[in-house]
């Protein structure tokens, strides 16, 4: 639910909050909790500009009956799709050294099969 009046812009669906926790582990064992938040708060701050439509949309083939979209972060691609009410639904968060097409196949297959069936809301 919104927090202080302000109108949600973007959503995780698991998956991709699945992959922001591996990302913020990561960077936090690597080079420290400082770190880690910064690299996190400017994936949000990122996400808000994604969601007001400031930073480009780049789109991908239908996949899995869905139409995606992908920008960068930094070392990551962040896929999502549009929901209703100008909403982003965060599909995963991948950084570029992994197999990107298999990397979002199973995060997608595992939407399909409902482990995302919601998204959860974050105040963009």
């Amino acid at each position: 639910m919104p927090r202080s009046g302000k109108q949600l812009k973007y959503r995780f669906f698991p998956a991709a909050n699945y992959r922001q926790d591996e990302v913020w582990e990561y960077t936090y064992e690597q080079w420290g909790q400082p770190q880690a938040d910064r690299y996190i708060r400017g994936l949000h701050q990122m996400l808000a500009k994604v969601a007001e439509k400031r930073l480009s949309w780049r789109e991908l083939p239908e996949m899995h009956g869905t139409f995606l979209y992908f920008v960068r972060y930094e070392r990551h691609y962040v896929f999502f799709r549009e929901l209703s009410g100008g909403v982003i639904g965060v599909i995963s968060i991948l950084h570029e050294s992994m197999d990107l097409p298999r990397r979002l196949r199973e995060d997608l297959e595992a939407r399909s099969r409902g482990w995302a069936s919601g998204c959860r809301g974050v105040v963009g």
